[in-house]
């Protein structure tokens, strides 16, 4: 444009000084001279390159690591119960009462069984009475037979009335132990040490035998109970071990695989899994919540940072730099999983490729771009 002035300026002035000025007309000229030279001789201005970060892909082998939450249950229950009716008197605890093997937990009204004993006790007597007076009649006619002085019929006699006052006695005794043991059944022990979990009776009640009246979870070896998906056993390998650790203070580990429920909960699709703690300490109390982490099976991928994920066609992809000429193209992927700060790729990439790992929000496909710093890492 400044040309095209300077031109104008020129042929005005030399039509205004006339054709017979040279001075004028060469002046011109030299001047049209050096503007030309200057526009040609001016550097052409090239974009700057995108700049991005680069990283070199590399295949390796990952466990990703899955963490559920449980609770600690007793490895034992027990549900305690009488073995006899009655109504219930007394009761000695509570749910959530730690006991031991021998505590009164809770009696029945014992007249009853106390009669019966009393009933069986008078039966013994009878029965020794008979089986004194049966024993001096035996030994009474053996002497006399002895002698000559009585018939073996009488002795013969004798002899079954001793065996059967015998047999009589035998026969109380049973009967006073028998009632002596329902007496003791109105009385329930817990039987071994632990905590009660739940009660289901109360003062006054009537009772029928074998009617739950408390559980007990026995002291002992402990369980963390989890819940889990049906689909994670495909992932966790055979020799997988658990950690075992409480919400509240997680140093405490276990690493033993006890029970595996064999079929699915339909209320909401979910299996047991226990995993035994052989000696929990004692903050790892009954209901206290854990958490269990453990390795899932190892797969070959590449990891990337979140920032070198991008999309094709909704699906994920990244771009990859051409190291002999610094041009990149979006290649899909199929990623892995999802963690926190990074993306595990399982397939679409090789060890050796250059990944964008920042910067490429801009890029399109067979853009020369700029490495950041020029390293490749």
């Amino acid at each position: 444009m400044g040309l095209k002035v300077w031109e104008g300026w020129v042929i005005r002035q030399s039509r205004g000084i006339g054709r017979s000025t040279p001075v004028a007309v060469g002046a011109a000229a030299i001047l049209l001279a050096l503007l030309t030279g200057c526009n040609e001789s001016a550097p052409q201005v090239q974009a700057p390159l995108p700049r991005v970060d680069v990283v070199t892909a590399e295949v390796i082998d990952f466990a990703p690591r899955a963490t559920l939450t449980g609770t600690i249950a007793a490895q034992s229950h027990s549900d305690l119960s009488f073995r006899i009716s009655g109504k219930i008197i007394e009761r000695n605890i509570d749910v959530g009462d730690h006991v031991t093997a021998d505590q009164v937990l809770a009696r029945l009204d014992p007249r009853t069984q106390e009669t019966d004993v009393e009933s069986a006790k008078a039966g013994v007597t009878c029965a020794q009475a008979q089986l004194k007076q049966a024993t001096s009649t035996y030994d009474r006619q053996k002497s006399l037979l002895d002698s000559g002085f009585t018939t073996r019929n009488s002795f013969d006699q004798a002899d079954q009335s001793l065996r059967t006052a015998q047999a009589t006695l035998d026969q109380a005794n049973a009967q006073l132990t028998s009632a002596q043991d329902q007496l003791s059944y109105t009385v329930l022990r817990a039987g071994a040490p632990g905590v009660i979990t739940a009660r289901f009776a109360e003062v006054g009640q009537v009772v029928e035998p074998a009617r739950a009246v408390f559980t007990i979870a026995r002291d002992g070896p402990r369980d963390a109970v989890f819940d889990v998906y049906e689909a994670i056993f495909a992932l966790v390998p055979d020799d997988a071990k658990a950690r075992i650790a409480l919400v509240s203070n997680p140093s405490i580990a276990a690493d033993r695989r006890r029970e595996i429920a064999p079929a699915v909960d339909t209320n909401n699709g979910t299996v047991r899994v226990k995993i035994g703690i052989a000696e929990p300490p004692p903050a790892m109390t009954l209901g206290a919540a854990v958490t269990g982490s453990g390795s899932l099976k190892s797969s070959k991928v590449v990891m990337l940072p979140w920032g070198a994920l991008a999309e094709i066609d909704g699906r994920p992809a990244v771009w990859v730099v051409d190291p002999r000429d610094h041009t990149v193209s979006l290649r899909p992927i199929v990623v892995d999983a999802y963690l926190k700060d990074r993306i595990m790729v399982k397939s679409g990439l090789a060890t050796g490729d250059f990944v964008v790992s920042a910067g490429g929000q801009d890029l399109r496909p067979r853009q020369k771009v700029a490495i950041a710093g020029e390293q490749r890492q």
